[in-house]
Formats: structure tokens, sequence, C-alpha cells
């Protein structure tokens, strides 16, 4: 039997605003990045310019008391109206946000009342995207698993940290000294260096500065795209890094290492109070790239985590051998594509077609291969095009 009694569906952020802090401020089910500080930053400075317009639906029970609220945005794709998560790729994890209740007692017919309210809404939506969810969080399941669903491309690795466990039950003491002895002596003999948790606005500042100046080269030494060059990306990473959240942290938390004469790896990420969720990070282009500072940053970033009794700690989504090294579990990430109408149910059907091949490429390490030599030949050729030519 559904607890939901109706839905309504603000295209308004202010409007939403009282209802999702309302539910953020009492015992709720959500991960951090379905704040409103956070999504409202991205909003503001990306959403808006990509054409996205707030969709968000808040779900209620025969008293009016509000159980869910489910944080989209809708734009044209494909060419229908497609509802997807807010936050686009700058989320790592999508989820609703839910009182912890509810979250517990959610079930199908709930969650078909909430699609028959997205289908009624004003916003006339064919399609709903339903990305990156994780199957749990913080051992509590995902309700919108009722709904059909599939494995996400990319499964997140996780490191676990059991309440009040030695620092070597978290991380192996081998890596700890190898890191200790043949990594941070190294960069300790740098003046001034040390492990900052920046807060301060004019703290944040600088390492902002910092990460937007080495970024770009050390994308460009890898020979990939830089996500972060658009100016609206840099507004909301900014944005959301400076808002200060009721509770007084940061909607972005901010970790670097450093010495007097620069910033020597720097990573950013959500915090909740039991798990640390990151999302971008680099490291310096000089000579003390070679003493892993990206390393030596993630060591100081989990034992500072874990002595404030964090139980989750991952380094976002994919295989990359640093995070493998630190996070020894894997959680899975779901994917639900729900049509709403005739030609989003056509699209839908398709959109979960391709996400299952690409999650098959990703399982089979040759065709994997195969897809990195093509993406080197491609961005080999859109180099070559954009170099001047020469006259004869």
């Amino acid at each position: 039997m559904a607890r939901i009694a109706e839905v309504h569906v603000f295209d308004v952020m202010a409007d939403a605003e009282p209802i999702w802090r309302r539910l953020e401020a009492g015992p709720h089910w959500a991960t951090p990045f379905q704040r409103f500080d956070f999504l409202n930053s991205w909003q503001r400075q990306i959403g808006e310019a990509e054409g996205f317009r707030p969709c968000i639906a808040v779900a209620r029970d025969a008293a009016r008391r509000p159980l869910l609220l489910l944080p989209l945005a809708v734009r044209r794709e494909h060419g229908v109206q497609c509802a997807r998560f807010m936050g686009g790729k700058h989320t790592t994890f999508n989820a609703p946000v839910m009182t912890a209740d509810f979250a517990a007692a959610m079930t199908r017919a709930d969650c078909d009342t909430l699609l028959a309210g997205l289908r009624a809404s004003p916003a006339h939506i064919d399609l709903v995207v339903l990305e990156r969810q994780p199957a749990r969080w913080n051992g509590l399941p995902n309700p919108l698993l009722a709904l059909p669903t599939q494995p996400s491309v990319n499964a997140c690795p996780l490191l676990t940290i059991a309440p009040g466990a030695a620092p070597t039950d978290y991380i192996k003491n081998s890596l700890r000294r190898f890191l200790r002895n043949k990594k941070e002596r190294k960069l300790q003999a740098l003046p001034g260096y040390r492990h900052l948790a920046a807060d301060s606005d004019a703290d944040i500042a600088r390492i902002l500065d910092a990460f937007f100046l080495i970024k770009p080269q050390r994308m460009a030494a890898q020979g990939l795209p830089d996500i972060f060059a658009d100016p609206a990306v840099q507004g909301f990473v900014r944005a959301a890094c400076h808002a200060r959240l009721p509770s007084g942290g940061r909607a972005i938390a901010l970790h670097a290492l450093e010495c007097d004469a620069e910033v020597l790896a720097i990573f950013a990420g959500m915090a909740d109070g039991q798990r640390f969720s990151t999302m971008f990070g680099t490291y310096t282009m000089s000579e003390n790239a070679r003493f892993s500072p990206g390393m030596v940053l993630t060591r100081n970033m989990i034992d500072h985590y874990a002595g404030q009794g964090y139980t989750g700690f991952d380094l976002g989504v994919g295989d990359d051998g640093y995070k493998h090294a630190f996070c020894k579990d894997e959680e899975a990430l779901f994917d639900g594509f729900a049509g709403l109408s005739p030609r989003g149910c056509m699209t839908a059907a398709v959109l979960s077609q391709i996400a299952r091949a690409k999650r098959a490429i990703k399982q089979n390490p040759a065709l994997m291969a195969l897809a990195g030599r093509a993406r080197g030949l491609l961005r080999q050729g859109a180099r070559t095009q954009a170099e001047p030519q020469g006259s004869d």
C-alpha cells in the first residue's frame, strides 16, 4: 500500500527550499550530493546555462507531511523531455532525500505513485533517467531499487572503517611505511610542510586558485580534456566550496598538502558525518610530484576522517590503481530508465541498452584496451586538426 498521497513538482529552487531544508534538518536518508546548498549552486552556475529547468518532486502523505524530495532537472534530450538528477557529472552519487522512517518503509506502490506524479506534472516529462544511485548508503538500502533497475557502468571502490579501528586496520602497515619512509619523509623536509583542511575563505580561495592553475597542466600532460576549463564550472566549484552549511561546514570540503613554496596536492569532496566522498583533485607539476603527494594526502585525509568517527571513505567512481590501493571494498551503483510516454519508453529502452553495452566493455579487459586505443586516436586526430596549418 502506498503512503504517498500526493506529489507536487516545483520548477523554482527557492519554492522547494523550505521543504528541502526541513527534510535535511531531521533524520533523513540521502547522500551529501543532494544538499540544497550544493545543488542550488550547480543550478545557478551550470544547470541554467545548459538548459536545465528545476523539476523537484515532493511527495507527501495524507496529512501533507513531506516524505520525499526527488531533485531532478529537465531539458529536451534525444527528442524527448528528459528529467534526470540535478548536478550532472559533478555528483558522484544520486538519490532522493527522504525521511528516515519513510526510507525504511517505501514500497513499489510508492515508487509508482511518484512516477505518476511526475507524469502528470506541467513539465510534460517523457523520460526519467536515474543514474549512479548507491544500492546502499551508510548501511541502509536504497528504496528506489523497487523500480526496474540495472547495474551502473562503473562501481565505486570503498574503504570501510570499523568504529574504533586502529590506523593499521584500515590502511595496511606496509603501505603506511612505504608512504612515510619513501615519500613523506622527503616532503617533510620542505619548509612549511603541512596538511590543511581548508575552512577560512582566504584558505579556500588560495587552494582553489592553485587547483585551477595546476589542473589544466595535469590534464594536458595526460592528453585529457579539462572539464574545469569552463568558467561556469569554475564558478560552481568556487561557490560550493565557499557555501556554509547550517551545520557550520562547507558544502564541499577542501583538503590540501602544501609547503611554503607551493600547493603539493588537493582533494575536494563531500562529508556527511559518516562518509567522505572525493569529487576532484590534482597534484603538483613540480619535481615534488615524484614523492607522491596525492597518495600522502589521501592517507592523511583517511586518518583525519577516521579520527572523527567516519565509517566510510571513497575516492570516486572508477578503477584507477591508486583508488584500490586504499579502497578494498566495492560499492554497487545502479541506474533506472523510466519512460512516462510512448516516445519516452522507446528512448528509455535505447538508453538502457547503451548503458549495458558500456558496462560490458568495462567488464572486458580486451574491449577496454581497444576502446582506450580508439580514444587515443580520436584525441590525436582532434589535436592534429586544431594545429595551425603552414602555408606553401
